[in-house]
């Protein structure tokens, strides 16, 4: 039994993943019972020996392996579908996400409006990129949050939390993960943000170029723009026998 699903959906990070795994295996022993579900996205750099020898020795790793890549997104939604925890922690595997910050991130849940809180989002502080990456990434946070108004700054911040169910009830599409904040608003949760810090890539190298990220971008924007206005508007309150009487008393 397990209270956090701590997720990371990675490919290719045979040089990180090592530490990353020991660094949260150390912050985490202050939150009570955790398990580390680490999403191999069909790795080829030997990341996958180095999960299995972790396995022999870690007991609250776990391993999923996708049988193709399937990107960022498709490694959270395999990685929540599988927890056993009822909140969920996801970082990126590449150690740009301290470890460390994971019981801030989940800290909310046990806050005074815990209840209305669906996702508590990381924003980084001092980012550790590329110039060119930095400016790219605030262009496309500034449109979109012009356009879908979801209030976060950073939603490409890998440091989120929510609980699963909450999760698993919102749609999915490829990419998603960066439109969190926008589907959890639209089923009418409140967005907590938590700054974090972070830090350069220990090694290994980016999968996704600016102009990838870029052009898929603008095709998801339009989708989720589209998906804010659809959403379902009404709240369903089921009647009992007793408002029932209360009625016709009335």
């Amino acid at each position: 039994m397990c209270d956090t699903s701590i997720i990371i959906p990675c490919r290719n990070e045979a040089e990180n993943i090592g530490a990353l795994l020991d660094e949260i295996t150390e912050a985490c022993a202050v939150i009570g019972p955790f398990e580390i579900i680490v999403i191999d996205d069909n790795s080829d750099d030997g990341m996958a020996d180095i999960l299995a020898q972790r396995m022999a020795v870690m007991p609250h790793l776990r391993v999923i392996r996708h049988d193709r890549s399937g990107g960022q997104s498709a490694g959270v939604h395999s990685g929540v579908r599988a927890a056993r925890g009822t909140v969920c922690c996801t970082l990126d595997g590449d150690g740009q996400n301290p470890g460390t910050e994971i019981p801030n991130m989940i800290a909310p849940f046990s806050g005074p409006n815990a209840a209305n809180i669906g996702l508590v989002a990381g924003q980084r502080v001092g980012r550790q990129d590329t110039f060119s990456k930095r400016y790219a990434s605030k262009f496309a946070n500034a449109l979109r949050a012009k356009i879908l108004k979801d209030g976060t700054r950073d939603t490409g911040c890998g440091l989120k939390a929510f609980r699963r169910d909450d999760f698993l009830n919102l749609p999915y599409f490829d990419h998603m993960h960066r439109y969190l904040p926008a589907l959890f608003a639209r089923d009418g949760w409140e967005i907590a943000h938590v700054d974090v810090s972070h830090r350069a890539r220990g090694g290994g190298r980016s999968h996704y170029s600016n102009l990838q990220r870029g052009l898929v971008g603008i095709v998801d924007l339009i989708g989720v723009a589209w998906l804010l206005k659809r959403g379902k508007k009404s709240r369903p309150t089921e009647v009992t026998p007793a408002a029932n009487t209360a009625r016709a008393e009335g």
